[in-house]
């Protein structure tokens, strides 16, 4: 339920709270004071679009903050966590809601929920659980077939929820299963394509066997074989005058003539042992690696002269492997992975067989949730008509009678029903679809009691209208406001209207009053009670706040709705 809503530079709006309260709210005021924008207020806070046309001329930015009582645990409360927010806990299992939203002159927003800032969308999803808005733009949607099944579906419940799920469950399944064969029927030379082009691939792999990193390494060598010779001649330099056979000093005999040098030295300084245990150190290295080049020597020797060009045909081998599949390392994941794409896809022939059998299956069950879900809605469907017939009544159209019926339309995920609701205006005539023939008026009641029934279903706590009793008036008005007030006995109803007769059976009245300081014109919100509530309610009436005969129709008319101030 909304305790209160404050608005400021909205519209033409400087700054206005509203205190709302339960049972059921009338707001009036001139044309053009600025009525609608509490609506496109409630509007922003329920997550609508932000729009920079809202924000006041002037001003910077335009915010609106709402205050709900809120059960203090369920899904508000949960959402509400989830958002980073909280409830303020009030007694008696109640909670207080504190919702806002900002609009800049620039067009951008910034929503708050329970004191944290949170995205407009958490708004939007806390609107589901808290209000449902109805304006004359609701009176052309109930036009559309869409509403209308979507208005039978509120009404139906859950037996008509459960059976709507698991329709739309199979739905996606078949669907699914509809496009996987349809995949694979209509590109069956594609995919035979490629199955022989990836065998293909497979086979020139496999034949090569190209092991990992096998193109660096064969790179590696085919540069040591090309430059065989030059370092043939480096090595044996090399060895030479490490450790030579011949005449000339090499460098090992050097050392140990070194070493003994020091050596016999030794004895007369001490401090010569650590340079004569460096030069041993030194002849072993040097002998060391006068014999690792000799190995180095002897497998340059062992490499014939047709190896090079072994190693190079391999190399050509592995790169048009590498030339193909754009390196060697997709070539092996092909490898490892090629086989189990090429069994999928010449098992394509069982497949199709296999998932024509699943369709066929699928649409079956499909058939029966549809079937299911048909007949959920068609006994949801007698009840709604009777119930709004009744509701019709009250609305001073004693002799109209609506029929919700559920023919057969096109399959979609919404089912397989094509959902219409017919009235006939007066005894005898035949039921027609409710868009072709109501007037504005009657679209305005047959739209009210339909929501009226569906309140009494459970759901959301409160109920806004804007100027829904557009094209009503005389009688029709009065039963318009009585009904209201009936809906308010079980749900927060608020009502923007121009009528007198609705406004008269409202429990608390506020007015939208104009200004104007020359330059800027504002407007503020004032609860009306005793004589400023007969004179607004003499204006709506005559125009004249202070006609002695508006005032006199007014008391009456407060007194009919019982509740005068």
């Amino acid at each position: 339920m909304i305790e209160q809503i404050t608005l400021r530079d909205l519209g033409v709006i400087a700054r206005a709270t509203l205190p709302i309260g339960p049972g059921f709210t009338a707001i009036t005021g001139e044309t053009g004071a600025g009525k609608t924008m509490v609506v496109t207020g409630l509007g922003l806070l329920m997550g609508a679009r932000s729009d920079a046309g809202t924000v006041r001329s002037g001003a910077d930015q335009a915010a609106v903050e709402g205050v709900w009582i809120v059960p203090a645990e369920g899904a508000v409360s949960d959402r509400v966590a989830d958002a980073g927010g909280e409830v303020e806990p009030i007694g008696d299992g109640r909670a207080e809601l504190y919702l806002a939203r900002t609009v800049t002159a620039e067009g951008r927003s910034r929503a708050s929920v329970g004191g944290r800032t949170a995205p407009a969308g958490v708004l939007a999803d806390l609107a589901e659980h808290l209000v449902v808005v109805h304006g004359q733009s609701d009176q052309l949607r109930l036009r559309s077939a869409a509403a209308q099944r979507d208005a039978l579906d509120r009404f139906g419940g859950e037996p008509i929820d459960g059976a709507l799920e698991q329709y739309r469950v199979d739905f996606e399944a078949a669907k699914t299963l509809a496009a996987e064969l349809d995949e694979l029927t209509t590109h069956r030379a594609d995919r035979a394509r490629e199955a022989e082009e990836l065998r293909a691939a497979l086979a020139e792999i496999e034949q090569v066997d190209p092991q990992p990193g096998e193109d660096v390494e064969l790179a590696r060598r085919a540069t040591r074989l090309a430059g065989a010779e030059e370092l043939r001649l480096a090595a044996t330099a090399a060895h030479e005058a490490l450790s030579s056979d011949g005449d000339a000093p090499d460098i090992v005999t050097l050392l140990a003539e070194a070493r003994r040098a020091l050596e016999r030295a030794a004895g007369s300084d001490a401090g010569l042992d650590v340079h004569v245990a460096t030069l041993e150190e030194l002849g072993y290295r040097a002998s060391d690696l006068a014999t690792d080049l000799s190995g180095y020597l002897a497998d340059l020797d062992e490499a014939g002269p047709h190896e090079l060009a072994a190693v190079e045909e391999r190399r050509a081998a592995v790169g048009a492997i590498v030339r193909a599949h754009g390196s060697l390392e997709a070539a092996l994941t092909l490898r490892a992975q090629g086989g189990l794409r090429l069994a999928e896809l010449d098992d394509d022939g069982d497949r199709v067989t296999r998932l024509a059998a699943e369709v066929v299956a699928a649409e079956a069950k499909l058939d029966e949730s549809a079937a299911r879900l048909t007949e959920a809605r068609t006994a949801a469907a007698g009840r709604l008509g009777a119930a709004v017939t009744e509701e019709l009544r009250a609305l001073a159209l004693p002799d109209a009678r609506v029929v919700v019926a559920v023919a057969p339309g096109a399959a979609s995920v919404a089912g397989r029903d094509e959902v219409t609701i017919l009235l006939a205006t007066h005894p005898g005539a035949e039921p027609r679809p409710v868009a072709k023939s109501a007037s504005g008026g009657e679209l305005s009641r047959v739209m009210l009691a339909i929501e009226v029934v569906i309140a009494g279903t459970g759901g959301v706590p409160t109920f806004v209208f804007d100027e829904i009793d557009a094209g009503i008036g005389g009688a029709a008005a009065i039963e318009v406001g009585r009904r209201l007030a009936a809906l308010a006995a079980s749900s927060q109803v608020i009502v923007v209207t121009h009528l007198a007769q609705v406004a008269a059976f409202a429990g608390n009245h506020l007015s939208v009053v104009k200004a104007s300081d020359g330059s800027v014109t504002a407007s503020s919100v004032r609860a009306l009670e005793g004589p400023e509530r007969e004179a607004e309610m003499a204006r709506l009436l005559s125009g004249l706040p202070d006609s002695p005969a508006a005032l006199e129709h007014a008391r009456e008319l407060l007194s009919l709705g019982g509740s005068a101030g």
